[in-house]
């Protein structure tokens, strides 16, 4: 039982990560929008993501384990949020909106990979899965504000 507890306990520290980078990138994508409703919007995915890792960290705690508190060995803000800083310079809700989007690939992947993982013991599975299907539907979410006409051109 240890075995599978280190395991999952993994699982849920690279998730804590992949959420943590998402709430990273949303507060630097809504700190900067000028646009009232996209400001919120944003601001509701940073603040998505905070509940996650919460969840998450109380899921590692009931295993056993050690939550991450900060960056990991695989980097932190590198899951897809790189170039979100460019694009909020340019000041262009579509490239923003895109870089999120491409930030929201890479954590819809993440999540997905660790559903599929046999190690991930099975107390935690129901709240991944509810984490993913949140994802899933913030992903769709941004990706129809980009393609929005709103900001499609802004």
């Amino acid at each position: 039982m240890k075995n599978t507890n280190e395991k999952s306990i993994h699982i849920l520290n690279d998730l804590i990560e992949v959420c943590r980078d998402g709430q990273k990138g949303f507060k630097s994508a809504a700190d900067d929008a000028k646009d009232a409703d996209l400001k919120r919007q944003l601001s509701n995915f940073s603040d998505q993501r905070t509940k996650f890792i919460g969840e998450l960290q109380q899921q590692v705690r009931l295993l056993g384990g050690d939550p991450e508190k900060s960056g990991s060995a695989l980097g932190v803000i590198h899951r897809g949020w790189i170039d979100l800083k460019s694009a909020i310079s340019s000041n262009e809700p579509h490239a923003v909106l895109a870089e999120c989007e491409r930030g929201e690939d890479s954590a819809v992947k993440n999540y997905r990979e660790a559903i599929a993982k046999t190690e991930l013991e099975p107390g935690s599975r129901p709240l991944v899965e509810r984490q993913f299907t949140e994802i899933q539907q913030a992903h769709n979410r941004v990706k129809a504000l980009r393609d929005s006409p709103v900001y499609a051109h802004s």
